[in-house]
């Protein structure tokens, strides 16, 4: 009998009501006549919830150009805050985290808006925090600012979101009906920062929220993005395709950590993973084919070029291999580029290898196998110090979240590696982070 873990995974699940998969929403079942719906979106944060899941994650695309070029697998459909707002309604303990961009949104009122979802659900919102690189002429910006521009912005914003949620100390509300109080006004604060983007007084219009602070998630795994992340983050999304490179951003980033002052074990770094799952291989690599056959191949090639910093592949054939020439060494070009290039660099794909790969991974880990066989990856994984958990990237829906949750994360409570139960109320509570004090 093996011995039990010593600690358990983190695991939340990107939810793309179409499939995390390109164009599966294609298969039969797929549902995709109810994008956008709530009843659909429901029942996806109930399969999560009833395999006891950390969190529910909805990605956000603020404008509709992913949209125009074929892919609605990325899509603004379901808007964030109204989404799990609704969702918190039908739910009762599964975390909710949703994108908000520091590049278009205030800082007043996104600190409201999450404050107000983790009020309504009890303690259980989480914001993905993101700079963005598209869109801003939605905004009344001509041009995308430049990279170090955004994350500038990116990490004053996040300053005065957190000032803002600890604007109300957590004893501020007396409700003494005898003198007719309901706070104490000492125990409530203006903030007022004044800075390079922002001017705000404060306080917040209601009291701290139950988490003190709602969970901040970041995305970017660029420098600057990990200097933001490491600075405030409780969870780092990222894309880490090949375990050794996952261990090294893992080691790195946990060394930024202490550097800070910040406690190693209090920020969890959950690389994103798509299962392909079957009752055994030959099944899986099947539906593997079969989703990989429902590609566009034509919009692949925009979305690849797209991914690639819009480099021109319009002359190659499908099968032809992306001379390395045309690709930039340049890190500006962020980290998720770096992951496209290597794939042409280091792995030698044609362009139909990298469509179909980039139509499942975006750049994430993708594993065909049986729920034995990826639950043994995912352990190694854990077990080799490449992260902290996951981000389960369901391929197709409503199959494929019903497949992770009743086939994939059963395997991993069976070995001690996932809860069979929520123990406590709140997203810090499940992903085990200390409530911050005022």
């Amino acid at each position: 009998m093996s011995a039990k873990p010593k600690r358990r995974m983190a695991l939340t699940t990107f939810v793309i009501p179409a499939g995390h998969h390109k164009d599966s929403w294609r298969r039969e079942g797929s549902r995709i006549e109810e994008v956008p719906g709530l009843e659909y979106v429901v029942e996806l944060a109930q399969m999560a919830e009833d395999a006891k899941i950390d969190a529910v994650f909805f990605g956000d695309i603020a404008n509709a150009n992913p949209t125009l070029r074929g892919d609605i697998k990325t899509n603004g459909y379901f808007e964030p805050i109204s989404t799990l707002s609704a969702i918190a309604a039908r739910t009762k303990s599964i975390g909710l985290i949703g994108t908000v961009s520091t590049s278009f949104e205030n800082p007043y009122s996104v600190a409201r808006q999450i404050a107000g979802i983790d009020h309504m659900s009890g303690g259980r919102a989480g914001w993905n925090l993101v700079t963005s690189f598209d869109g801003f002429q939605n905004y009344g910006f001509d041009e995308a600012p430049s990279p170090e521009a955004r994350y500038r912005r990116a990490t004053e914003f996040a300053q005065v979101v957190k000032a803002l949620w600890d604007s109300w100390q957590d004893d501020a509300v007396i409700a003494d009906r005898g003198s007719g109080s309901f706070i104490d006004p000492e125990k409530v604060h203006r903030i007022n920062h004044v800075g390079e983007h922002f001017k705000v007084e404060g306080p917040l219009p209601g009291p701290r929220s139950p988490q003190g602070h709602p969970v901040i998630v970041q995305a970017g795994s660029s420098g600057p993005g990990l200097d933001l992340g490491s600075s405030v983050a409780d969870a780092i999304y990222t894309a880490q395709p090949v375990k050794e490179r996952s261990v090294e951003f893992y080691s790195k980033f946990k060394k930024m950590l202490v550097e800070k002052g910040r406690n190693p074990e209090h920020t969890k770094v959950l690389p994103g993973i798509l299962p392909i799952i079957g009752s055994t291989l030959k099944e899986a690599q099947e539906l593997a084919d079969e989703l990989g056959s429902l590609v566009n191949l034509e919009y692949g090639r925009a979305q690849v070029s797209a991914g690639l910093a819009g480099v021109d592949l319009s002359s190659l054939d499908y099968d032809d291999r992306i001379p390395a020439e045309w690709l930039s060494e340049d890190p500006a070009l962020g980290s998720r580029y770096h992951v496209f290039r290597s794939k042409v660099v280091d792995q030698e794909m044609t362009l139909r290898d990298l469509i179909i790969d980039m139509a499942r991974s975006a750049g994430h880990q993708w594993i065909i196998g049986t729920p034995q066989t990826i639950a043994d990856s995912m352990v190694d994984w854990f077990e080799s110090g490449a992260c902290d958990g996951f981000n389960l990237n369901s391929p197709y829906n409503p199959g494929g979240m019903k497949q992770m949750c009743e086939l994939l994360v059963p395997e991993l409570q069976n070995r001690g590696y996932a809860r069979t139960e929520y123990e406590g109320s709140t997203l810090r509570e499940h992903l085990g982070l200390p409530r911050p004090a005022v």
